[in-house]
């Protein structure tokens, strides 16, 4: 029986490496995300690639839609062997006392509720094929940063909320893990070092390097970097690991920030 996988974010980044991975597996995917356009570009690529692929719009976000996202899923693949939970937002993000309700509760609605919609609405059909679940967290998850404390907040959120379903579903064959990347070249990651670069009149790819300055490996991940993380903890080679956070961050998490002024720049 073919495998078959629900990406959600999959129209761009980690989420649309990650389709692109486990199709050139073998492995039939359905990508969700909120915008069709994407959605669209990323499932033409893997069509042309021999892959099999369904692009579903839906936001993460609302209950109706998760809920309708997973049964058209098992509708059109028979069937889930794999949640990949890879949507997430970083937009205005500020210092706690000059956030708005509207924007924390948007952070927890797509990085937090949005996982747990997708884990509480898939795992009916993931105990029946003793299956797996992949989130996607951050290096947020574990430290905190400056002027994101919506975004650390429910990327924490996520880590614990999948080690939690480790815990819980083991017995019933599921797994689930957490990846924790670091910076990524991605849309979201470019944003990011646009706004450095402009306040630091440098550009982009110095903005990259400057926030990798103390950063073992002294680089951004690219997109196929963590979407080959996923696949492993998402597919049968994996059958034994449930429960992990899995850094894929060039060593950031490695490096106490106290001695980085040690390290050597070049």
């Amino acid at each position: 029986m073919k495998r078959a996988a629900l990406v959600v974010g999959g129209g761009t980044g980690v989420g649309a490496a990650t389709a692109r991975r486990l199709a050139a597996d073998g492995v039939a995917v359905t990508i969700a995300g909120r915008r069709r356009e994407p959605l669209e570009a990323v499932a033409g690529e893997i069509r042309a690639a021999g892959g099999e692929i369904e692009p579903i719009p839906a936001d993460l976000g609302e209950e109706a839609s998760v809920r309708s996202l997973v049964e058209q899923t098992v509708e059109r693949l028979g069937g889930i062997d794999t949640v990949v939970a890879a949507a997430g937002i970083l937009e205005d993000a500020d210092e706690v006392p000059k956030l708005t309700l509207e924007t924390w509760q948007r952070y927890l609605d797509v990085n937090l509720t949005g996982v747990f919609l997708l884990a509480r609405e898939s795992l009916p059909h993931l105990v029946r094929r003793r299956g797996s679940i992949v989130t996607v967290g951050s290096v947020s998850s574990v430290v905190g940063g400056p002027i994101s404390a919506p975004y650390c907040a429910t990327k924490a959120g996520v880590m614990m909320l999948t080690q939690c379903l480790a815990v819980d579903h083991a017995p019933q064959g599921v797994r689930a893990n957490c990846v924790l990347p670091g910076w990524i070249e991605t849309d979201m990651g470019d944003a990011e070092m646009d706004w450095i670069a402009g306040r630091e009149g440098i550009s982009r790819q110095e903005a990259y390097e400057l926030a990798n300055e103390n950063v073992p490996m002294k680089r951004a991940a690219r997109p196929e970097e963590v979407a080959e993380v996923i696949a492993f903890l998402a597919g049968p080679t994996a059958s034994y690991v449930t429960g992990a956070a899995v850094p894929v961050d060039g060593g950031s998490l490695a490096v106490w920030a106290g001695v980085a002024t040690y390290m050597p720049k070049g």
